[in-house]
């Protein structure tokens, strides 16, 4: 194919995650590796997402990490450090202004290749934004980098951020079990995780089931509708063993009726991609629990401290993600446009994979559940099968640098 020479822009969007900025740095070395051979040349950084491009705030990157030490330190810096968003394009036809606005900027700054690193929601924008420069006969590659704590987008295997997400919570649940087995007094505690649709996240709590053995008592994903009279009968089974019970539990685990279960105790506004903000789910339990029981309870969420936990991200998460950002600009420039980023599996022990690519408009909106082989049939717990799976994405520790005790992180200003 004929080469494309022109500039490049990245952007993030979405949550960010522990390894988002790894995916950016591996953009980043993707293109410095390439800027020789004549096709991308300069790399432009959009703050917050296409709302930033919009606005054309734009950092050029290519001056910002020629020194390498720079793209090292980005990436062990959690959060996103070009900022996120989280805008909705229209339909292409419902309001073209975005899009001939954005055509625009590309053509002001002579941007031919785009990268946007995000989730499910953001490989819709690259789904459209292909469609749209496809339509005006704009020659640009447009390819859509995965990352998500979710592990929800569908093709891959699995998505960059999560494997350090699974790793805080599965560390974090060790932990949590610890403490709560020093005391004799029966009581429950619930430990609240992301996720909405999917159940990744959560199951990750059970992979002690393929190392030690340590696992919750109880696991509630939102693939299987949740019963809470079944609930309380495995919360008193579980007492009646031991007096310490620990269970994890989705924050989008929902009644047979489609009801989230945090509804009780109320759920906030909607974003714009039409999805409630969830919260209160093991608060609601919390008092569920209290009242049928009797027994001490108390709820934990984990919160934004599963996607920002750069302290204890995955040394292979962190690695797959810089490999995932290089492979997208090397693929851009060999041709591929209108495609996601895909991590295939080859085996699981030992560990082996490979990048790939895939027509993103065959991953947007699409959502990669918990399969049934990986929950048991009461539908309270994850199965080794699922455990043995998720163990691979955990291994290492890949830790940032240390000074006077804090660690150091990179900052676009």
């Amino acid at each position: 194919m004929e080469k494309l020479i022109g500039n490049a822009v990245v952007g993030q969007s979405g949550g960010p995650t522990a390894a988002i900025n790894a995916t950016l740095a591996g953009v980043i070395r993707g293109v410095l590796e390439n800027v020789g051979d004549g096709a991308v040349q300069t790399l432009y950084g959009m703050r917050n997402g296409v709302e930033g491009l919009l606005e054309e705030r734009l950092v050029n990157l290519n001056e910002l990490f020629a020194d390498p030490r720079n793209i090292d330190m980005l990436e062990h810096t959690p959060a996103a450090a070009l900022g996120s968003c989280r805008k909705k394009l229209p339909k292409i036809g419902e309001d073209d202004a975005v899009y001939e606005k954005l055509l625009s900027i590309f053509k002001k700054y002579n941007i031919r290749y785009f990268f946007y690193i995000g989730g499910n929601d953001s490989m819709d924008t690259v789904a459209k934004l292909s469609a749209y420069t496809k339509e005006q006969d704009y020659e640009m590659r447009i390819v859509g980098v995965p990352k998500t704590i979710d592990n929800d987008l569908v093709v891959t295997d699995h998505t960059p951020g999560f494997g350090s997400a699974a790793k805080y919570i599965a560390v974090s649940m060790q932990e949590v079990i610890r403490d709560c087995a020093v005391y004799s007094t029966p009581a429950v505690t619930i430990v609240e995780i992301m996720g909405r649709d999917a159940g990744w996240l959560t199951a990750a709590a059970g992979m002690g089931l393929a190392t030690n053995g340590i696992v919750p008592d109880l696991i509630y994903l939102p693939e299987r509708a949740f019963n809470k009279e079944e609930f309380f009968e495995d919360v008193r089974k579980a007492l009646s063993k031991h007096p310490n019970v620990v269970i994890a539990v989705s924050e989008g685990i929902r009644f047979a009726d489609g009801t989230y279960v945090c509804e009780s105790v109320g759920v906030g506004t909607t974003d714009v991609f039409g999805h409630k903000q969830l919260s209160g789910t093991g608060k609601a339990l919390e008092l569920a629990v209290r009242a049928e029981l009797g027994c001490k309870v108390r709820s934990i969420e984990f919160n934004i401290s599963q996607r920002c936990a750069a302290h204890i991200a995955s040394a292979t998460d962190i690695a797959e993600s810089v490999c995932v950002g290089r492979e997208a600009v090397r693929a851009a420039a060999s041709g591929v446009t209108r495609e996601m980023m895909t991590i295939i599996r080859d085996n699981t022990s030992p560990y082996v994979y490979h990048i790939d690519h895939s027509d993103v408009s065959k991953i947007a909106n699409q959502v990669k559940r918990v399969p049934d082989h990986f929950i048991n049939k009461r539908s309270n717990h994850v199965t080794r099968a699922c455990a043995d799976y998720l163990l691979p994405l955990i291994a290492g520790e890949a830790t940032p640098s240390y000074e006077k005790g804090l660690p150091q992180f990179f900052v676009i200003d």
